[in-house]
């Protein structure tokens, strides 16, 4: 575990959204990561990304141009940042984020360890959020893992033209996805979770549930 922030893990699950998907990803693909980044980062949840090429950094990237916290998992030792072109992107997710991984500093990135990733990923993030896919490609798995542990997986819909909508489109065919057009459609969801879990035990009454008007929240808090 590398960086200043590792106070992050010691927020509730719920705080956490990871945003994954292809490495060959389109222009498409990386502005849709971004902005659900950046509004993701905006109600302060934590972004938990990869950091590799497309888009992973993508969303890290603008977790960070926006302020918020953001948390790269790596396949290799926090000292061997992976993708190298990458470096400059993880030393900054370091410095003002959070950079971890289960194996020890020296080890080199092995597809069994991005396999290995890819189950961390998922156990950190309350909701993964697969931006682009191929039929093929890594990080299907790590949304069927995602999937497995009962955590909630969204899919964003792509042109049917796009080897890269593969992904998201299967997930979506098979039930195991959720459709995902607007990063507000889970914040959404997050609140009335919170709101939920902040209700007085045995209370089903409607008013119970209701977010307290903004002028009475504090300023830690995030907006409901």
């Amino acid at each position: 575990m590398d960086g200043g922030a590792d106070s992050f893990l010691s927020r509730p699950l719920l705080d956490f959204v990871a945003i994954v998907g292809s490495r060959a990803s389109t222009s498409y693909g990386e502005l849709v990561a971004g902005e659900f980044a950046a509004d993701f980062a905006r109600d302060d949840r934590v972004v938990v990304g990869g950091g590799s090429y497309g888009i992973e950094a993508a969303a890290n990237r603008a977790a960070l141009a926006s302020g918020g916290s953001t948390i790269a998992v790596l396949a290799g030792g926090v000292d061997r940042p992976y993708p190298a072109g990458n470096r400059d992107l993880l030393d900054q997710v370091a410095d003002v984020g959070l950079v971890v991984s289960e194996v020890p500093p020296g080890e080199t990135p092995s597809r069994h360890r991005f396999q290995a990733r890819g189950r961390l990923m998922a156990a950190l993030s309350n909701v993964t959020i697969l931006v682009e896919a191929g039929a093929r490609s890594g990080v299907m798995r790590l949304a069927e893992q995602a999937h497995d542990l009962g955590r909630r997986v969204g899919a964003v819909p792509g042109p049917v033209t796009s080897a890269t909508s593969t992904g998201p489109h299967r997930l979506l065919q098979e039930r195991r996805g959720e459709l995902v057009t607007d990063a507000s459609q889970i914040i959404n969801l997050l609140h009335m979770t919170e709101a939920l879990n902040e209700a007085p035990t045995g209370s089903l009454h409607p008013s119970r549930f209701r977010a307290a008007p903004p002028q009475q929240r504090s300023t830690d808090t995030p907006t409901l």
